[in-house]
C-alpha cells in the first residue's frame, strides 16, 4: 500500500528560514515554517531551482521578461524554476501554495514594475502564474 500524502502546501523556502532570497537573507514567518515542521508543506525556491545563485542580482518583471538590475534576461531561469515547482506539486498532488509576495517568482498580488525603483504594481510572479494555470491555489505570505 502507498502511504497517504499528507502535504497540503508548497511554500517559499525563504519564509521557512532558508537563506535563498536574492539578497542572501530570509523572510521567516513562523506560522508558515510550522507547516513544514508538521510535514504539511514542502519548501521550494523557484529561483534557486532555476539555477540562480544566492545571493544574486535583483530581478524584476518587465514586458513579460524577467531582467536583473544589469538588464540581463533571466526569464529562462525563472521558467525552469517554475516548472520544477509544478513538478513537485503534481508529484504530491498539492493544490495550494503559500508564496512570498512581491517576488518576480512568487508574487501573487503585487510585483515590482521592472524599473528597480521599488514601485509595486498589480501582478504575479512566474511561478504563481504557472501554478494558477494548473489549478493550484496561490496565497501570499501576507494573507496567510
Amino acid at each position: 500500500m502507498t502511504p497517504k500524502n499528507e502535504y497540503e502546501y508548497i511554500v517559499s523556502a525563504c519564509l521557512c528560514g532558508e537563506y535563498c532570497r536574492y539578497d542572501g537573507k530570509t523572510s521567516i514567518k513562523d506560522n508558515i515554517k510550522k507547516l513544514v515542521d508538521d510535514n504539511k508543506a514542502i519548501m521550494v525556491c523557484p529561483e534557486v531551482m532555476g539555477g540562480m545563485s544566492t545571493p544574486r542580482l535583483p530581478c524584476e518583471i518587465k514586458e513579460n521578461k524577467v531582467i536583473n538590475v544589469n538588464n540581463e534576461n533571466k526569464t529562462e531561469n525563472f521558467l525552469l524554476g517554475a516548472n520544477e515547482v509544478l513538478k513537485i506539486a503534481k508529484k504530491y498532488n498539492i493544490k495550494k501554495a503559500i508564496l512570498k509576495e512581491k517576488s518576480p517568482s512568487c508574487g501573487s498580488h503585487f510585483i515590482y514594475n521592472g524599473s528597480f525603483n521599488k514601485t509595486l504594481i498589480k501582478g504575479e510572479g512566474m511561478t504563481t502564474k504557472l501554478l494558477r494555470e494548473n489549478k493550484i491555489e496561490v496565497f501570499s505570505d501576507e494573507e496567510f
